[in-house]
């Protein structure tokens, strides 16, 4: 199995015994969701399906904190902060700009594209390379919009 599952499980148990109960929720949630993904695509638990997983429960938890702004409702969004923090914690660091900047610039190269309609090129490219899983897509759509006619 994938270690950053099995450290999240073990977590789950830390959590338990020191009767953390917000972190626990956050932990089994997070368990659950991995597992069904793992049966959503027919795939064994490893570090990606871990790491997007987790990806999406934070970009998730973050889009419902900005409507919980919107909605004056400090309570949740106390709540959804440290739930993120918590799930963040698993996740790799990402990319410095600098690093980034570079690949999405020797990607554009790479894939020849000259206007913003080949975005999906550069990005494809982006996906097919070994530092995929530390890069931040969205950071880089805009990236590559600002290079691109």
């Amino acid at each position: 199995m994938a270690a950053l599952y099995d450290r999240l499980r073990a977590d789950i148990v830390t959590a338990m015994k020191a009767r953390d109960n917000g972190k626990t929720v956050a932990l089994r949630t997070m368990d659950a969701a991995i597992q069904r993904a793992a049966m959503d695509q027919n795939k064994p638990i490893d570090d990606a399906l871990a790491t997007a997983t987790l990806r999406k429960a934070v970009k998730n938890l973050a889009d419902a904190r900005a409507e919980f702004e919107k909605g004056g409702r400090a309570d949740l969004v106390a709540a959804n902060d440290a739930e993120i923090a918590i799930l963040e914690a698993y996740l790799p660091r990402g990319l410095d700009a600098a690093r980034l900047e570079a690949l999405v610039v020797a990607a554009i190269q790479a894939t020849g594209a000259a206007s913003r309609k080949e975005m999906g090129k550069v990005i494809g490219a982006l996906k097919q390379s070994p530092e995929a899983p530390l890069i931040d897509f969205s950071q880089v759509s805009k990236l590559v919009q600002a290079k691109l006619p």
